[in-house]
């Protein structure tokens, strides 16, 4: 009856057997740390409870006594896992990107406490995108951002005694809400340390072309040996984010283009001895930012946040970073950028990258950080006069300053040339003039398509549109029927199954904010890239994509069906018409026709006026009640084009007009 406790308990093991007099044996007082607290009359008198309980509390974790007088700082990561000392697993954590980030965090202390600082530490861990690909777990992805920021906010104001913030992060939802909570903090010193990247493998496939190996398969155009061989070996390294500029690697970017961080810190790789010192080059600039007044609504300004979508804009970055921009803005409390921003600075700033996803040369991000990474991207821009160079950086300098240092830099000369006389590789074909890029056509990064089923706007990110399906205008043309979907389940089985062929036009609906969490959709944008046929399929969705996806692939489209908008009335057969120039960045996405009769835009507009909304599409089933709260609350304070956040004025409002209008007290 009882085998079961005492199995739980060990007491049929024999170890505990013949050790249960030392188990047993309980110690009830302790001597407690000898030597005094470096208490004053005046900090006896005037101090809070909490000053000095937190010194009582600082020695009892075994701080010396006689050095309790050093500034603090806090250090805030999104570490998962646990790792032994010669760093195998004893407890997996959720990805690459924070498994060694640890180790940035101690490197980080250890230089404060060398200069005399106490540093503090505390983890709020993220989770990986690409490990909930295709299940309900993508409905927690975006919502986390939230609520991880503010959990990052309140775990800084828990320490009152704090001068300030080194926010530790990598990944694709971990580092935006990082940034948010530093930029929510503006009289702070803070700095971003990012958790740079895993390297590919010498002989195999990238962690995002990995991540196709069942919708090849299913389609015969993988064998098992080989997708269990190429799968093994992906992530080559252990530590870091994924190795192409998806999200992850672009929120680095972007932080670093915003003065965050120090510089060339994006995308190093983890777990190198560069990378080590990243993290002690952001304690030294913290702690000089401290000794100069410097704080974070000094670094995160208008300024610096344009100087960032101009940089995403030459990284071909993420598109996932239109809703995280304006919501650092927002955090900050600045002005944030809207749709007509985006269009603006993706009109006048060229693509200077040639890395994963979107080539022309599929360049890792390893490349690009040795190719001279965000500064020399920089240097470009400056020389095209595209960047407010007067902001400040956590150097304590104007960035005109760090890109002066940086042109005649030791660091820039040898790591270039390293990359160019060990491995065989021109940087300046990884990272590139503007004229270069423009002999080799390669366009600007990001179009938003407009029309009647998306009246609101959209995204796509139009540099990544195959060359092969573009006319000799460099226009992407598609005039097809829709298959519509209210699930992706049901949409990839299609894919693996031989229901989609070229020429179809797929449309997933009713997976935007209110219904999914706006879930990403790669298991679809790149099964399309892989597949032999995939070039000649569209994808239009009210859901968003990873940083990764390429190719015509319409997201973000407003209103999301849920919460009206014409997307939700389209069926199977709709002819649906795509028109995206990548030299202009204009593009439109229209309903044009039904059961066989051809019709104008306008004309479609008053057909879906006149519609009911598709029978099958409501929230998922399986929609968590916490993401349904996220979705409310983003939803009154302007939804996906003012990048999902939360404004506490309009929700509010919102809540005492409705109170009023029910009558509640």
């Amino acid at each position: 009856m009882y085998e079961q406790i005492r199995s739980i308990m060990g007491e049929n093991s024999p170890d505990l057997s013949n050790n249960q007099s030392d188990l047993f044996t309980i110690q009830a007082h302790a001597p407690g740390v000898e030597g005094r607290l470096p208490l004053t009359d005046d900090l006896l008198r005037n101090a809070p409870s909490g000053d000095l309980f937190g010194m009582s509390q600082n020695v009892g974790m075994g701080w010396k006594p006689g050095e309790l007088n050093g500034k603090q700082y806090l250090i805030l990561s999104t570490q998962g896992g646990i790792r032994n000392e010669d760093g195998s697993p004893t407890a997996l954590g959720y990805h690459t990107g924070h498994w060694e980030v640890g180790l940035l965090m101690k490197a980080a202390a250890d230089e404060l406490s060398s200069r005399g600082g106490i540093p503090f530490a505390g983890y709020v861990s993220d989770p990986c995108d690409g490990r909930s690909q295709g299940t309900t777990g993508m409905f927690d992805s975006l919502p986390y951002r939230n609520d991880a920021a503010m959990v990052f906010r309140r775990l800084i104001r828990s320490l009152p005694t704090r001068k300030g913030v080194l926010g530790v992060a990598t990944c694709d939802k971990g580092l935006p809400a990082m940034m948010l909570a530093l930029a929510g903090m503006p009289q702070l010193p803070g700095v971003i340390v990012p958790g740079g990247v895993t390297l590919p493998p010498t002989d195999g496939e990238d962690a995002g072309k990995i991540q196709t190996i069942g919708a090849r398969y299913s389609s015969g155009e993988l064998s098992l040996e080989m997708a269990s061989e190429l799968g093994c070996r992906a992530c080559a390294t252990p530590g870091g984010g994924c190795q192409f500029l998806g999200t992850a690697a672009t929120a680095q970017v972007v932080a670093e283009a915003m003065g965050m961080t120090v510089p060339h810190a994006a995308l190093a790789p983890s777990g190198q001895p560069i990378w080590l010192e990243m993290a002690r080059q952001s304690s030294r600039a913290l702690i000089q930012m401290e000794t100069q007044g410097l704080r974070m609504a000094d670094i995160i300004t208008d300024a610096s946040i344009r100087n960032a979508m101009v940089v995403h804009a030459a990284f071909g970055g993420s598109t996932n970073l239109l809703l995280h921009i304006p919501a650092i803005a927002h955090a900050a409390g600045l002005t944030l950028p809207d749709v007509q921003d985006w269009i603006q600075v993706n009109k006048h700033v060229p693509r200077l990258v040639s890395a994963l996803p979107n080539g022309p040369i599929f360049y890792p991000t390893i490349r690009v950080f040795q190719a001279g990474g965000v500064p020399e991207v920089m240097l470009h821009l400056r020389r095209l006069g595209l960047l407010d160079e007067t902001v400040k950086t956590v150097t304590g300098t104007s960035l005109s300053h760090v890109l002066d240092w940086w042109e005649s830099s030791e660091r820039r000369h040898v790591i270039r040339k390293q990359l160019q006389e060990v491995d065989g590789i021109d940087p300046d074909s990884v990272i590139m003039s503007a004229e270069h890029s423009q002999r080799l056509g390669i366009s600007s990064t990001v179009t938003f398509p407009t029309g009647n089923i998306a009246p609101e706007g959209s995204v796509i990110k139009s540099t990544s549109i195959d060359p092969d399906v573009l006319d000799e205008q460099g226009v992407y043309r598609h005039k097809g029927l829709a298959k519509v979907f209210t699930t992706e389940r049901e949409a990839i089985r299609a894919i693996k199954t031989g229901g989609i062929v070229a020429g179809d036009i797929i449309v997933l609906l009713g997976r935007g904010p209110s219904g999914t969490g706006m879930e990403e959709t790669y298991q679809l944008t790149s099964a399309l890239k892989h597949l032999s046929f995939g070039k000649h399929v569209s994808l239009i969705t009210d859901a968003r994509f990873s940083g990764v996806s390429t190719g015509a692939c319409i997201g973000h489209v407003g209103p999301e069906a849920l919460a009206g908008g014409p997307i939700g009335k389209l069926r199977n057969g709709d002819l649906i018409d795509i028109v995206v120039d990548r030299s202009t960045l204009d593009g439109s996405v229209n309903f044009v026709g039904a059961e066989g009769i051809e019709v104008s835009p306008e004309e479609g507009a008053l057909i879906l006026a006149q519609r009911p909304f598709h029978p099958d599409m409501r929230p998922d089933q399986a929609l968590p009640d916490d993401t349904r709260l996220w979705a409310a609350l983003q939803s009154v304070s302007g939804g996906t084009w003012r990048g999902n956040i939360y404004d506490v004025d309009r929700i509010i409002t919102a809540l005492e007009a409705g109170k009023k209008a029910l009558g509640w007290n």
